[in-house]
């Protein structure tokens, strides 16, 4: 009896009772990456949308800037098409209409991490023949 059994576990010690914490330890250490992964996916994500967000302002003052009587509301136009929070920051550069009307928005990328202040912008050129 207690023949497979070690000599720690026989007295009421755990086996490995050094070892106590290690986990916790481990868990400590991995948690930073963790959430600097979890940070860069959604970061990912957020730059995908001001590029989309980009596409559907650029697109909506296109179609404006394309219809010469109401051309001077292109911006506010394409503004409109956009999120709140991505509208402020968003720069436009028109083309008068000549044969197309050419419109580019350019959506600053807001950062979701700390320790990187700026993701650059996220633009699109989009072009609409004019009536």
């Amino acid at each position: 009896m207690g023949r497979g059994v070690p000599p720690a576990a026989r007295r009421g010690r755990s086996v490995g009772g050094r070892d106590r914490g290690v986990t916790a330890v481990e868990f400590a250490g991995w948690v930073p990456l963790l959430i600097i992964v979890a940070l860069a996916a959604v970061q990912l994500g957020v730059a995908g949308y001001a590029a989309l967000q980009a596409g559907s302002a650029a697109r909506a003052a296109a179609r404006t800037a394309a219809q010469e009587e109401i051309a001077d509301r292109a911006e506010s136009n394409g503004r409109a098409a956009m999120s709140g929070f991505l509208a402020e920051g968003t720069e436009f550069q028109i083309s008068p209409c000549g044969d197309e009307a050419t419109v580019t928005a350019s959506v600053t990328v807001p950062s979701v991490m700390p320790f990187v202040p700026d993701f650059g912008s996220a633009s699109r050129t989009v072009t609409m023949p004019c009536d």
